[in-house]
């Protein structure tokens, strides 16, 4: 039988033409598989902190775990699997995988807690027991469809759209995850979320593989025409779009740091600053593939990228130091919380959103450099993307635990200009060496440090660095950059201030003394002898120098997470902390602290918490229903807790979870007050493992005897001057407010939702009303204080009245 030659053209064209519309409908795709890759990312990384703590180092080896992965998938796709699969229904089964695994991490983490043992080491295989599985089928994702584009000079540009549009997905997962998933639902409904996107867009990909006519398969062309697959000029190519990477990588972490001091680290800002970021990376991709198919020497244009690079990165850090932190931005000027997030996004924009521009249309561009008609896009993709996130994970740990705290943000700044510079000097000719180099000193030397105010204060600094607040008389003391988090102590009129982050931490103040020892004296006088203590955050050291008096206490175990703290804290806090740190019985580990509860096999008589805001970012870990079974679970009988509660910066349906989540582990528990003469913004949670009274008698009668003077004396300092002073600062009970806290929500591992709801009312200014809210429940808690004689009977009559004056 004959074909008609008019027929057979006619179903040529008609090939071709559906082929077109597929790659146009390829980008729909990959934007798919980037929204719900980006939902997994910020889901795996919080359930995983769960499990092997959030230190630097237990941070560094989730992300090199995440994006080893990506690196490997992508580079072994095209080696094995064969050009003759149809591409289409390759990256289907690829989705669907995915999918699989996702829902089988969810589920399969909780097991994995309970059999995990201590060692870097084995946080690192953790890590990658969860994340390589399901991260190598992301990696081999975008060269499995890579593969349906026939590789020419005119659509060598459709990689790098693809790859732009998997950034557009990411923006949208990012934005849709971190304001809308986790803030509403939890991770369950996130997870899901994310797998039912993997499996439409599986299905899709299945109909348009059968509906369409994939490529013919690609092989390279002979050794001896064109550039051989590694001639020396392209392992420079490699190289750049490597180093490229963990420039990037490694200035997100360092501006996500600088960033979240004057933004606050809540979960919403790190969600900006990753949408801005990826927002910036798809834009320049799409420029740079535009690029790509117009210029005739690509390595050129790539060489311009990065010395355009290295001026933005200066320019970025200029800002960053010299311009926004002087913006006249108040964080109280709206409590709307979406108000608020417009100036974020606008500040982001400023600063993170120019260099990122450049790293974005550096893939595209690096690509075409290397491109070769004929050649197996999947190999070409693949590794350009397996060299570039290679770089990434060297940049994500080597900035976050290393550089940061050995040369600081400035150097690491400066570092992050050279480095751009030097990948150009790779692909251009010596001659225009010597004005590079010139160029380079310029534009490193514009660097310099960030203001310490901006440590200090954070969201504060603007009204303090234009001498509109007191604050802006105190000195620095201490400066200090470490792995997790910056420091400043200073000090103001003789009294000295401790900040870490952008927060007031702890200072020698009678306020916050006050309530730094009732963290301490509290549980220890509750419990009738405490030998053993477990105290969760340093700090200034006040708190867990508070047991550094008690005669009976043995042994006193103190985690922190930011190891440059407790030294810090020694030299300018000596006096108030008591030297704890240089006791013979304290033992420091410096580690995430819900790690170490999770895996010591140790028991304490006393445990007490004193971490930084439940806003910020995964804090909330430290304030969850697993977290306080956790520390119930490892209390000596007749153990006592002890739970910081923040008022200030908190609204009242924060307030309420936090109070409802600890309720429900500890159902006696009871609430006490800082408050000095209508004056203050703390409570403390008290937990007891068994339901026996409090004798004020008895305590008092401790606090009497000759060994127990130190512990009077410190109760003293601090405008406690016997037993039913202290006592007098009961708040209330969890009988007593039910009914305020009915509907309240439970702050559990897997919703995490504290940090959303804290996050949001971040800007409050109603701890006086929450405050007036919680007395308005309390009564004399008959059962729990006992005692005799006329001052007991007068903290009766107080405690019982109906309204307290203050």
């Amino acid at each position: 039988m004959k074909t008609n030659p008019a027929e057979a053209y006619q179903a040529a064209v008609s090939r071709e033409t559906r082929s077109d519309y597929i790659l146009w409908l390829l980008l729909l795709l990959l934007a798919g598989s980037g929204c719900a890759a980006l939902i997994y990312e910020i889901v795996w990384l919080q359930l995983l902190q769960l499990v092997i703590g959030s230190s630097g180092i237990s941070l560094g080896l989730l992300l090199a775990a995440y994006m080893g992965g990506l690196c490997l998938g992508s580079a072994a796709l095209s080696r094995l699997v064969s050009a003759h699969r149809n591409p289409l229904h390759v990256y289907a089964w690829l989705e669907l995988g995915i999918a699989a695994l996702g829902l089988l991490t969810l589920f399969g983490l909780p097991l994995i807690s309970r059999v995990y043992m201590t060692g870097i080491v084995a946080r690192g295989v953790i890590a990658a027991a969860c994340l390589l599985p399901p991260t190598l089928l992301m990696g081999a994702s975008f060269p499995a469809i890579a593969r349906w584009v026939e590789l020419t000079p005119k659509n060598v540009a459709w990689l790098g759209w693809l790859y732009s549009a998997n950034i557009v997905g990411a923006v949208i997962g990012c934005v849709l995850a971190g304001f809308y998933l986790l803030r509403v639902y939890d991770m369950a409904i996130a997870t899901y979320t994310a797998a039912a996107l993997n499996t439409v867009v599986a299905l899709l990909a299945f109909a348009l593989g059968t509906w369409g006519r994939p490529p013919r398969p690609h092989s390279a062309p002979p050794a001896d025409v064109g550039v051989a697959p590694y001639a020396p000029t392209s392992i420079f190519v490699y190289l750049v779009i490597a180093i490229s990477g963990l420039t990037a990588l490694g200035a997100e972490v360092v501006w996500t740091r600088l960033l979240s001091l004057l933004l606050g680290a809540t979960a919403y800002t790190f969600s900006i600053i990753l949408a801005v970021f990826l927002v910036g990376l798809s834009l320049g991709s799409v420029a740079g593939s535009f690029l790509a198919r117009r210029v005739r020497r690509p390595r050129l244009a790539l060489a311009g990228t990065q010395i355009l690079l290295a001026v933005v990165i200066a320019a970025t850090a200029y800002t960053l130091n010299y311009s926004l932190p002087f913006w006249p931005v108040d964080p109280w000027l709206s409590m709307n919380p979406w108000f608020n997030f417009e100036l974020d996004v606008v500040r982001c924009m400023r600063t993170i959103f120019p260099p990122a521009l450049f790293w974005g249309a550096s893939f595209p561009l690096a690509l075409s450099s290397v491109a070769r008609e004929g050649e197996d896009p999947a190999r070409l993709s693949g590794n350009i993307y397996a060299a570039n996130t290679a770089g990434s994970i060297l940049g994500a740990l080597l900035f976050s635990i290393a550089l940061i705290p050995s040369i600081g943000t400035r150097g690491s700044q400066q570092l992050l200009i050279g480095l751009a510079l030097a990948s150009a000097v790779m692909l251009i000719r010596p001659v225009a060496w010597a004005g590079i180099a010139v160029l380079g000193w310029a534009l490193i030397s514009t660097a310099s440090e960030v203001p310490w105010q901006a440590i200090a204060y954070g969201r504060r600094v603007a009204p303090i660095l234009r001498g509109l607040d007191p604050s802006a008389e105190a000195k620095p003391v201490f400066i200090g950059e470490g792995i997790n988090s910056s420091v400043v102590i200073t000090d103001r009129a003789g009294q000295r201030f401790f900040y870490v982050s952008g927060k007031s931490e702890a200072s020698s103040a009678l306020l916050d003394m006050r309530l730094q020892r009732m963290m301490g004296h509290l549980p220890a006088l509750i419990h009738p002898q405490p030998r053993s203590v477990l105290v969760v955050g340093f700090g200034a050291g006040v708190t867990a120098g508070s047991f550094v008096p008690y005669p009976d206490v043995e042994k006193l175990v103190i985690c922190e997470l930011e190891s440059i703290i407790p030294p810090a804290s020694d030299e300018f806090f000596g006096t108030q902390n008591y030297n704890v740190l240089r006791d013979r019985r304290t033992r420091m580990v410096y580690d995430d602290a819900r790690h170490f509860v999770l895996t010591t096999p140790d028991k304490f008589d006393v445990i007490t918490t004193d971490p930084i805001h439940p806003w910020v970012k995964g804090t909330s870990a430290l304030y969850s229903k697993e977290y306080f079974e956790l520390v119930r679970s490892h209390l000596n009988p007749g153990g006592v807790a002890a739970q910081w509660l923040p008022l200030y910066e908190s609204d009242e349906e924060t307030v309420k979870m936090q109070l409802a989540t600890f309720f429900e582990v500890f159902p006696n528990g009871t609430v006490w007050s800082n408050y000095l003469d209508g004056d203050g913004y703390d409570l403390v949670l008290i937990g007891q493992l068994d339901n026996s009274t409090i004798s004020i008698d008895a305590i008092q009668q401790r606090l009497e005897q000759r060994h127990y003077a130190p512990v009077a004396s410190s109760l003293a300092d601090v405008a406690f001057p016997s037993a039913w002073d202290l006592m007098a600062t009961y708040a209330g009970r969890a009988s007593d407010l039910q009914p305020m806290l009915s509907g309240a929500q439970i702050n559990r591992d897997l919703n995490m939702r504290l940090q959303y709801i804290a996050g949001w009312g971040v800007n409050s200014v109603s701890s006086a009303q929450i405050y007036r809210q919680i007395l308005s429940y309390r009564r004399f808690p008959d059962g729990l204080l006992t005692g005799t004689g006329e001052r007991f009977e007068d903290m009766r009559e107080g405690i019982g009245r109906k309204h307290r004056v203050f």
